[in-house]
């Protein structure tokens, strides 16, 4: 639904969607009035990825990744206009929060729908305007009727007008208004996150973006569609820029490049790398980075001896099935350039740990299929898989196709919105199996051994630098390793796999290692606890109601 708007240029009646169609200004609106923004982003529900079980051993760190998008918005608003950031995983709103306010601002994904729609509710019991922005809203503006303002799309023409409309008007209008983006912003235009309103040490890691959209079309994948088949680049300048603001908002250890494909333009990753190598030694080597990658990387040894100088530590891949067959119905193709198992040991040949998506419930799934995950498991000795249950997101080849079959299943007592060839149950017996199997301490530990002797081994030498021997350091590692050595290794209830891990790594003086064995894998053996108690969704995108 649109309002009837004025137009911001020639006061004549036109719509807000046809209002962002029109030709955009080649400089940035300038407010005429003082604003006061507040910018939240809603609470994630537990889930495999959100690594809470880590936390404790932590010290202040209380959610997983800081959210890019909505830091962007806060910092291509006006910089006249007073902006608040609050991450709901770290602290919720208060009611002072929405009576500082003017504006509300939100965005999320699908799985934080009843979160999103919760912030419009208090924020509109205070009077406020709403305006609603980000991937969910974007392919699915019918989940959000309530809201008062729906930014769909990119940072763009629409974010100006948006601007422009907030400016002009302060009352709730009498219907919703619709800003839809033709124009995106260039990646090369982006500002730097807003990460002055955080403070980094709050989070598991730190991101950055590099790229936007990927050239593939995995079935059940929304990302071409919502950010395109080309990916579009930063430059390598903005990139470095933004590590420098990062580190001046807390003591990082990791980074991860939330690309959907870092290597979707390979070109462009070339150019970039050489600029991360020069950052790594100008600053002592600081970081880790990881990425997220499709397997077809393991084919590119010039890119990889590249990432291996500039440290990428960890590459998650799309695996999402051993079985041809099935990586061929979902469009995996890519995955079949050369054995999957030669792909993973060539991408530990160069230091990085392989991290692997695994998907259960396709079509093309048998009773056999769990044993043939853990087979799978045991010969790749990938320690970290995310084993989870098939969902159709809309504006997906997926959801057109189960909705053209009559295979969509809308109940909120089920794992996933699937109708599965095979029995429901049978079908979350069988990730139930694979997850619980997977991450039994004895089984995890072994894989983590086979990559402290096999794939960490081939990383570079890092040099001892201030960065990397600071006194923040130092103690940052030393909560870490007390933690460790006191919740897992006297009270954890594996603790005895846990040291024959430790001892040798102790003794030899290997800690980074131990810390990073001991942090994931506390995260991973508790969730799978969690998953054999009924206690955790089978599906990241799961709306199944718990309590």
């Amino acid at each position: 639904m649109t309002v009837q708007l004025k137009s911001l240029d020639n006061q004549s009646p036109v719509s807000a969607d046809v209002a962002t169609t029109l030709t955009t200004k080649k400089n940035r609106y300038v407010p005429l009035n003082h604003r006061r923004i507040l910018c939240i982003f809603p609470k994630y529900s537990r889930s495999f990825g959100t690594f809470h079980h880590a936390y404790p051993l932590m010290g202040n760190v209380k959610a997983f990744m800081p959210p890019q998008g909505i830091l962007i918005v806060a910092a291509y608003l006006p910089q006249a206009w007073e902006v608040r950031f609050i991450d709901e995983n770290l602290r919720a709103a208060k009611k002072a929060d929405y009576q500082w306010a003017d504006v509300v601002i939100v965005s999320g994904m699908h799985i934080q729908k009843p979160q999103i729609n919760q912030i419009n509710q208090l924020a509109h019991q205070a009077g406020k305007i709403t305006v609603l922005g980000g991937p969910s809203v974007s392919g699915c503006p019918e989940y959000y009727p309530d809201f008062d303002i729906l930014h769909l799309g990119e940072l763009g023409d629409a974010s100006d007008r948006m601007i422009e409309y907030l400016d002009q008007n302060l009352q709730r209008p009498s219907q919703q208004i619709r800003f839809t983006t033709q124009e995106r912003l260039p990646l090369t235009e982006f500002p730097t996150p807003a990460y002055h309103l955080l403070n980094l040490d709050h989070y598991f890691l730190a991101n950055v973006q590099f790229s936007s959209g990927c050239p593939y079309r995995c079935e059940f994948c929304d990302i071409p569609e919502l950010y395109g088949r080309n990916p579009r680049m930063k430059t390598p300048e903005q990139v470095v820029a933004e590590l420098d603001a990062m580190r001046q908002s807390g003591n990082l250890g990791a980074v991860y490049f939330v690309d959907d494909n870092f290597v979707g333009d390979r070109r462009a990753a070339m150019q970039l790398l050489p600029h991360l190598i020069d950052w790594q030694k100008r600053n002592g080597y600081p970081l880790q980075f990881a990425c997220e990658a499709t397997l077809n990387l393991a084919q590119s040894p010039k890119l990889l001896a590249m990432m291996r100088e500039a440290y990428f530590c960890t590459v998650f891949c799309g695996i999402e099935t051993p079985e041809p067959e099935a990586l061929h119905s979902i469009s995996k193709d890519q995955n079949l350039s050369m054995p999957i198992l030669e792909a993973i040991k060539v991408l530990n040949s160069y230091g990085m740990e392989v991290v692997s998506g695994i998907i259960i419930g396709l079509d093309t799934d048998t009773p056999e299929t769990a044993d043939r995950i853990l087979e799978f498991i045991r010969l790749s000795q990938i320690p970290m898989l995310t084993i989870n249950l098939l969902h159709a997101l809309p504006r997906t080849p997926l959801w057109r196709r189960l909705e053209t079959e009559g295979r969509l299943i809308f109940d909120d007592s089920r794992e996933s919105n699937v109708e599965f060839l095979l029995p429901y149950e049978q079908v979350v017996a069988m990730w139930q199996r694979c997850i619980t199997k997977a991450y039994e301490p004895e089984f995890l530990y072994q894989r983590f051994a086979y990559n402290m002797e096999h794939t960490y081994s081939n990383r570079i030498a890092l040099p001892n630098s201030p960065a990397r021997t600071s006194w923040a350091n130092i103690r940052k590692g030393l909560t870490y390793l007390t933690n460790i050595l006191l919740r897992v290794g006297v009270l954890g209830n594996y603790r005895q796999t846990f040291w024959q891990m430790a001892k040798p790594a102790l003794k030899t003086g290997n800690i980074e290692n131990l810390i990073h064995v001991g942090l994931v894998g506390h995260h991973l053996i508790k969730f799978a606890q969690d998953c054999a108690r009924n206690e955790e969704s089978a599906s990241f995108y799961s709306q199944k109601i718990r309590h």
